[in-house]
C-alpha cells in the first residue's frame, strides 16, 4: 500500500483523506529526519505507539533513547532516499512507552512542502513473533559485523546497518566491492566447491580502501528461494597494516629502507637460482665505509645517519634492476650484482662503486669525502652457497680494510688460511687465560731532568709454551675482536692492584698505570670490579692510573662520562693515552675528569722540525691542569727539547725498556739507595 504524500489540499478534502487513513488497519506515519519526531500518523499508529492523540505522538523526542545503530541506519535511509527512488522493507522493534512492538515496516522517501526529505512508513505487526526471530533481527541491526546477502549474479539483496554504512552505494554489486576483482572470483570459486570460503582482501568502502576479513557461505534467499551468498565481514585494516609493518620492519633496515640480514637470505636464494638458470655469474660485494666513526664523532650521529642514507641511495642508483642492495648493520652494505657476459675485468662494478664516491658527498650541507673498502666473491667460482660467498667476501673485506692501497679485493684461498690462524690464536688465548700464561712487564716513567723513576706503565706479555714471550701487538687485536679482552683485563687489573700494594708495603711511592680498552669500559661490571680491588688487594687507587684512548671520549662508549666519573670517585686517576692520534679537542677534554695526557710516540719526530704540535699539546695540558708524559723518547735531543719546553716526565728506550717486576723493584731499590748515600 506504499503511496507518496503530495500537496493535495487544492484538489481533495484533507479531512476525507485523514478519515480514510484512520480506517486502514496498517499503521502509516511520516518521520522527520531533522526533528527526529513523527510529524503525522493515522489512528492505527496511535494504537501501535500507545499514544492518546496525534499531538501526544508528535511531542515525543525519538532521539532521547535512540541507539547509535538506529540513528546510523536512519541516516543511511535519508542518504538513499535523497539519491534514488529507494524502497526498503525491514523488521523493526520499537519501544513505545517502554513496551516492545515488533513491526514489519515498509519505507520510502517523500519530500515535504519545505523541500526537505522525510520518510513515509507503513507498518503492521510482524507475523513471526518468536523471541529468537525478534532477537536475531535486533542483533542484525546493532552488530558491528557487516552482514550482506547477494544474489548469484552479485546484486545486493540485503545489507545490515553496518554493511550499508561502508558500502560505496546502495547498488554496489559483489565484484565491485573488491579492489582486486580476482579476489572476488577466487572466493566464489572456492564457495562453488566447498560451500564456504574465507579470505582477507582489500575492499572498496565509503571511507576508501580497507582490509576486510570476509566469510562467504552458499545459501538461499529466504524471500525468493533462489541461491544466494551470505557474506559477513570484519574490518581488520589496523591488524593487517600492523602485521605488514611488522613484516617490513623484520625484513628491512628502518634507517635506509634496504633489505636487512633477516630478509637477505630469502632474496639471495632467488637471485642465485635465477642466475644459475640463465647461465649468469653473480658477485657478492661487501662494502664498508672508511672513517664513518669520524663523521659520527665530528658531526654527530644525525650526520652519520644522513651519510648512511646517502650511501644507500647511491648504491641503489648504481645497482642493476635485478641486483640486491642490503645493509648488514653499522656501516656495512652488501650488493649482490648479476654480471653481464663479455666484461674485461671481474671487479669492474666494484671499481665503479669506488669511483662513485671518489668525489666529496654533501652530508647535511657539508662536503665529506666518503671512502669505501670493498671485498668481493664470485658465484660460482668462489663459492656455491650463500653462506660460503658471504664468508669469502667478508674475508676479502677484512683484507681490503687492512691494505689502504687496494680498496677493492677479491677473495683468495690464502685469506682462509689467515682466518684459520686467527681462529687458532683465539683458541690459544682461551687456553692462556685458563692456564694463566700472561705476565706483566713494567716500563719506568722518569723525570726529564733526573734519572729517577716515579711511575711505570704495566704492559702485558704472553708467555707462550711454544713461541716464548709474545708481545701484545700480536694478540691484543684478536682479544679485542673476540671479546676475550674483558677476561684478560680482569686479570691485568688484579695484578696491577696487587703490584701497587706490594710497592706500598715496601714504601715505594710509585704509581702504576694500566691500559683499559673501550670494551672493558662498556662492561657494566667493570666499575664494581675496580671498586673492589682496594679491599681485595690493599692497593691505593690514587696510585693507579687508568689509560684510555681518545675514542672513548668521542661516543664509542655509552655513558662514558658517568663511568669515568665513578672511577674517579673511587680514587683512580684517568689518563688519555696516545694523545694526538684521535680527534679530541679542548671542548671534549674539559667535559671529562682527566688527570693526565700521554703524548703519542709518533710526535717525537715532530720535535726535530720545531715541535709545533707537541707545544700545542703541552699548552692544552697546562690549560686543563693535567699532568703530561711523553712516550717513545729515544734520543738525548728529544729529552733536552722536552725539558726546555716544560714537559717533566717521559718514558722510552732512552731511559729503560719494559722489564719484569723483580727488575723494576731492583731499579727502585737502587735509586733509593743512591738517594740515601
Amino acid at each position: 500500500m506504499m503511496s507518496e504524500l503530495v500537496n493535495i489540499a487544492d484538489t481533495i478534502d484533507v479531512d476525507l483523506i485523514a478519515s480514510i487513513y484512520d480506517h486502514i488497519e496498517t499503521g502509516v506515519w511520516i518521520y522527520d529526519f531533522d526533528m527526529k519526531r513523527i510529524i503525522w500518523g493515522n489512528r492505527t499508529v496511535l494504537e501501535l505507539m500507545d499514544a492518546d492523540t496525534l499531538e501526544d505522538l508528535q511531542a515525543r523526542d525519538l532521539s532521547a533513547d535512540m541507539s547509535h545503530s538506529v540513528a546510523k541506519r536512519l541516516e543511511q535511509y535519508r542518504h538513499d532516499f535523497s539519491t534514488s527512488d529507494a524502497r526498503f522493507q525491514e523488521v523493526w522493534t520499537l519501544y513505545p512507552q517502554g513496551k516492545a512492538q515488533v513491526l514489519l515496516v515498509k519505507m520510502k522517501g517523500i519530500r515535504l512542502l519545505d523541500g526537505r526529505i522525510a520518510m513515509l512508513c507503513e507498518g503492521k505487526q510482524h507475523e513471526e513473533q518468536r523471541p529468537e526471530t525478534i532477537r536475531s533481527a535486533e542483533a542484525l541491526l546493532h552488530t558491528t559485523v557487516m552482514i550482506s546477502l547477494f544474489a548469484t549474479d552479485g546484486s545486493p539483496l540485503y545489507r545490515n546497518t553496518t554493511a550499508r554504512a561502508v558500502s560505496p552505494s546502495l547498488d554496489t554489486v559483489f565484484h565491485d566491492h573488491f579492489a582486486n576483482p580476482d579476489d572476488a572470483r577466487q572466493l566464489l570459486r572456492t564457495v562453488e566447491t566447498d560451500r564456504k570460503a574465507r579470505q582477507v582482501a582489500n575492499v572498496r568502502t565509503s571511507d576508501g580502501p580497507r582490509w576486510h576479513e570476509l566469510t562467504i557461505s552458499a545459501c538461499h534467499d529466504p524471500v525468493s528461494g533462489q541461491p544466494a551468498y551470505l557474506v559477513s565481514e570484519i574490518d581488520v585494516t589496523e591488524l593487517h597494516e600492523t602485521k605488514e609493518r611488522a613484516q617490513y620492519l623484520a625484513s628491512h633496515d628502518t634507517l635506509t629502507g634496504l633489505s636487512n640480514r633477516t630478509y637477505l637470505k630469502e632474496r639471495l636464494t632467488a637471485v642465485l637460482q635465477s642466475a644459475s638458470e640463465r647461465g649468469q655469474t653473480a658477485t657478492f660485494y661487501l662494502a664498508d665505509l672508511d672513517d664513518f666513526k669520524m663523521v659520527n664523532d665530528s658531526m654527530g650521529h644525525t650526520a652519520g645517519d644522513a651519510l648512511l642514507q646517502l650511501v644507500a641511495n647511491r648504491l641503489l642508483q648504481l645497482a642493476g634492476p635485478d641486483d640486491i642492495v642490503a645493509r648488514l648493520g653499522g656501516d656495512e652494505f652488501l650488493i649482490c650484482h648479476l654480471e653481464k657476459p663479455g666484461l674485461p675485468k671481474p671487479d669492474w662494478f666494484g671499481q665503479s662503486l669506488l669511483a662513485a664516491f671518489s668525489t666529496p658527498q654533501m652530508v647535511e650541507g657539508k662536503p665529506r669525502t666518503v671512502g669505501l673498502s670493498i671485498g668481493y666473491a664470485h658465484y660460482p667460482e668462489d663459492g656455491n652457497s650463500i653462506d660460503e660467498l658471504m664468508r669469502h667476501a667478508d674475508l676479502a673485506l677484512y683484507r681490503a680494510k687492512s691494505v689502504p692501497q687496494t680498496k677493492c679485493i677479491r677473495f683468495r684461498e690464502s685469506m682462509r688460511r689467515v682466518r684459520d690462524q686467527h681462529i687458532a690464536l683465539k683458541k690459544d688465548l682461551e687456553r692462556a687465560i685458563r692456564e694463566k700464561e700472561f705476565v706483566l712487564h713494567f716500563q719506568p716513567i722518569s723525570y726529564v731532568r733526573a734519572d729517577r723513576a716515579v711511575a711505570a706503565e704495566a704492559l702485558i706479555r704472553w708467555q707462550h709454551p711454544e713461541r716464548g714471550l709474545v708481545h701484545p701487538d700480536e694478540f691484543i687485536p684478536v682479544a679485542e675482536e673476540t671479546g676475550l679482552i674483558n677476561k684478560i683485563g680482569i686479570w691485568i687489573g688484579h695484578e696491577v692492584a696487587a703490584m701497587q700494594a706490594r710497592l706500598k708495603r715496601q714504601s715505594f711511592a710509585v704509581s702504576i698505570s694500566m691500559n683499559v680498552s673501550p670494551m672493558q669500559l662498556s662492561d657494566p661490571l667493570f666499575v664494581s670490579r675496580m671498586k673492589a680491588l682496594p679491599r681485595e688487594t690493599g692497593c691505593d687507587p690514587a696510585m693507579i692510573s687508568l689509560e684510555i684512548t681518545e675514542n672513548v671520549l668521542l661516543g664509542d662508549i655509552p655513558d662514558a662520562h658517568k663511568t669515568l666519573s665513578l672511577l674517579k670517585e673511587a680514587g683512580y686517576r684517568i689518563v688519555i693515552d696516545d694523545f694526538g692520534t684521535g680527534y679530541s679537542n679542548l671542548a671534549y677534554l674539559r667535559n671529562y675528569p682527566i688527570d693526565g695526557i700521554k703524548i703519542d710516540r709518533s710526535f717525537m719526530e715532530d720535535i726535530a722540525s720545531g715541535g709545533a704540535i707537541v707545544k700545542l699539546i703541552l699548552s692544552l695540558a697546562s690549560a686543563l691542569g693535567a699532568g703530561i708524559v711523553a712516550e717513545g723518547v729515544e734520543t738525548d735531543e728529544q729529552r733536552r727539547w722536552l725539558s726546555d719546553n716544560g714537559c717533566n716526565l717521559f718514558q722510552g728506550f732512552l731511559y729503560a725498556r719494559a722489564m719484569p717486576e723483580e727488575n723494576f723493584v731492583s731499579l727502585l731499590k737502587a735509586q733509593a739507595e743512591s738517594a740515601a748515600s
